[in-house]
C-alpha cells in the first residue's frame, strides 16, 4: 500500500483512471454511452464475456461511481452514473490515439461506417450528423459564437416542440470521432429526445448509430439547413 502523503489534498484518480483501464469495461462504458439501461447479460454479450465475468466489471465501475447498478426484479440494469460521467468518457475518446479491435469484415466496416456518420453521444446528437448540426446552427445564426441560443433560434426549436427554449443552454462537446464539437447541454439533450419522438432520426437496430429519416431532413431543409449529401 502506497503510504506516501502529498503537499496539497487533489482529487486522486488513479482509481477512477484504473477502472477504464481495461478494455472490456471501456467497451461497456461505450456502450452506455447510447444513454440506455442495459442488462449485464446484454453487456456480457456486448463484449463477448461470460456473465459471471460482465457481473465482476459492472462492480468495479459500480464501486468507483462510473455507473449506476439498478436491480429491479429478477433484472440487473446498469447505466451511467451522470452526464459528467458520460461527457468524461467522449473526453477520454478524444484523447485515445487508439480504438477497440473490430472484425476485419465487411459488416464491421459498414457498422464503422454508421457510427462516424451519425449516433448518440449519451444524449446528444453525435458524429458528421452531429457536428454538422452544430455548424449549421452557427452558420444560420441560430447560436452566437459563445453558444447561447438567438431568439430566431427559440423561435424554431418552440415550432419543433421543444419546450421553453429560452431556458434551454447549449455547451459544445468535441466529437470523439469528428474532432468538432457538436451540441450538448440542455439544448442537445431536447434536440436529440425530440428528433427521436418525431421521427426525424432513427435508430440503426440496437447500436448507437442513428439515421436521419427523410422527413428529419426535410424538416431540416425548410428550416434552411442544408445537410451534406452523405447519407447519415
Amino acid at each position: 500500500m502506497d503510504m506516501r502523503t502529498f503537499p496539497e489534498s487533489l482529487p486522486d484518480i488513479s482509481q477512477t483512471a484504473g477502472a477504464l483501464a481495461d478494455t472490456s469495461r471501456a467497451a461497456m462504458c461505450a456502450a452506455l454511452m447510447d444513454g440506455r439501461a442495459w442488462t449485464v447479460g446484454e453487456l456480457a454479450n456486448y463484449c463477448g464475456l461470460a456473465r459471471s465475468t460482465a457481473s465482476e466489471h459492472v462492480n468495479v465501475l459500480a464501486d468507483r461511481g462510473l455507473v449506476l447498478d439498478i436491480h429491479q426484479g429478477r433484472h440487473r440494469y446498469v447505466r451511467l452514473a451522470s452526464d459528467e460521467v458520460a461527457h468524461a468518457i467522449e473526453k477520454l475518446g478524444v484523447l485515445t490515439q487508439r480504438k477497440l479491435d473490430t472484425a476485419h469484415s465487411l459488416r464491421a466496416s459498414n457498422s464503422a461506417d454508421r457510427f462516424r456518420a451519425g449516433r448518440t453521444c449519451y444524449k446528444h446528437l453525435a458524429g458528421r450528423l452531429g457536428v454538422e448540426l452544430a455548424e449549421q446552427f452557427s452558420s444560420r445564426e441560430y447560436l452566437t459564437k459563445t453558444w447561447e441560443l438567438t431568439p430566431t433560434a427559440c423561435e424554431l426549436l418552440s415550432t419543433w416542440g421543444l419546450p421553453h427554449p429560452d431556458s434551454l443552454t447549449a455547451t459544445p462537446c468535441m466529437d470523439s470521432t469528428e474532432r468538432r464539437f457538436h451540441i450538448a447541454g440542455s439544448v442537445g439533450k431536447e434536440l436529440c429526445t425530440t428528433f427521436f419522438d418525431m421521427g426525424w432520426v432513427k435508430r440503426i437496430k440496437e447500436t448507437r448509430a442513428v439515421r436521419l429519416t427523410d422527413s428529419g431532413r426535410a424538416t431540416l431543409a425548410h428550416a434552411g439547413i442544408q445537410l451534406e449529401d452523405t447519407p447519415f
